[in-house]
């Protein structure tokens, strides 16, 4: 697979040339960037950049979601933008709780915050957006009284749990990893993301951004270790097993990679880079149908930032010899990402299929 295509929801917070020149790195599931993926801020500041070069005048809403105590939502956690005329649009927050929306006409907005976790409760709220202006916005979660009172009794324990148990010299090491990242330092991040592992070895968000940043750099094996670690870690962290998936997708493990991002979607049925990613890997084991379900999934998710699965899509069809729905998909992906790396190709097979 070109690596040009590569669909995740990383580090990238990404490097914006053009909406669809940017899929290289947009969509791995790290702590600082979508998704997730899910989570994943890569993901939404690449449609950050698309969306304010379009749009003269243009307001935004930026924010941060936290827990009641304080600290940030270090898990993907599903945001939506409503408007009187219903969902507008919906992005996930980054493993740090942040999550962006531009390109917003200016008009009132309701931000709406759906865990997905029966121990808080849909959060929402109010905000008014002006031309050109940001609006910042922060939302602490609420727990359900039921939540209280079973999380006092209960013997399981949750990633966020584990979480407060990091040493500060460790938290410490992987802030200053997120901050190198979005500078565009990969190997200072990748530095302090090892030594913060070191300190505490079930760094499980650590773990999960060294396997994503050594993913952006296609060091592979090394992504895949890591990334196995911190499934060990937790089995129902969303964020590594989409990464693990890409990784063995880009090593051609096709078979394993499916079975790895079924999991993923069995914990995140909305993330469309895992149904991108599952498509890709189908159409490679010659499931067709159910690469067609998961690519037409991963665009009616995900919206033109995943024009890409439309391009994947025509050459599934293609392979099915249905020429007529694989023009009219190709010629779809041209007009949600006439400037993508793939565009020249696409424009060649519409030649061939017209």
């Amino acid at each position: 697979m070109d690596s040009a295509e590569t669909f995740g929801f990383t580090t990238a917070e990404a490097k914006a040339q053009t909406l669809l020149k940017c899929y290289p790195k947009s969509m791995h599931a790290t702590s600082n960037y979508l998704k997730y993926g899910p989570v994943l801020a890569a993901l939404l500041f690449i449609c950050a950049v698309y969306m304010s070069a379009q749009t003269s005048g243009a307001g935004s809403i930026s924010g941060r979601v936290l827990f009641p105590n304080g600290s940030w939502v270090n898990e993907s956690v599903r945001i939506s933008l409503e408007t009187s005329r219903g969902v507008r649009s919906s992005v996930y927050t980054d493993n740090q709780g942040q999550f962006i929306f531009r390109g917003l006409a200016p008009g009132i907005y309701q931000v709406v915050v759906d865990t997905g976790n029966s121990q808080f409760e849909v959060s929402s709220a109010r905000i008014e957006v002006f031309p050109g202006s940001p609006a910042l916005l922060n939302i602490i979660l609420k727990e359900k009284k039921s939540s209280k009172q079973s999380m006092s009794s209960g013997s399981i324990v949750s990633a966020t749990e584990l979480d407060e148990a990091v040493p500060s010299k460790a938290r410490k090491e992987f802030e200053r990893a997120s901050n190198a990242s979005k500078e565009g330092k990969t190997d200072e991040a990748i530095a302090h993301l090892r030594k913060a592992i070191q300190l505490y070895p079930a760094y499980l968000m650590a773990r999960n951004d060294l396997g994503a940043q050594l993913l952006d750099q296609g060091k592979l094996a090394e992504a895949e270790e890591e990334l196995r670690k911190a499934i060990a870690l937790d089995a129902k962290a969303f964020n590594p097993y989409l990464n693990l998936g890409i990784v063995l997708v880009q090593q051609q493990h096709f078979t394993e990679a499916a079975e790895i991002l079924k999991k993923a979607i069995a914990l995140e049925a909305s993330s469309p880079s895992a149904r991108l990613y599952l498509g890709q890997a189908l159409a490679a084991l010659n499931d067709l149908p159910g690469a067609e379900k998961e690519l037409k999934a991963a665009h009616d998710l995900g919206g033109p930032v995943y024009a890409v699965a439309l391009f994947r899509l025509g050459e599934v069809y293609l392979s099915m010899g249905d020429r007529q729905r694989a023009l009219k998909t190709f010629q779809r992906y041209l007009s949600e990402a006439p400037d993508a790396a793939n565009a020249p190709e696409a424009k060649r097979l519409i030649g061939t299929l017209k």
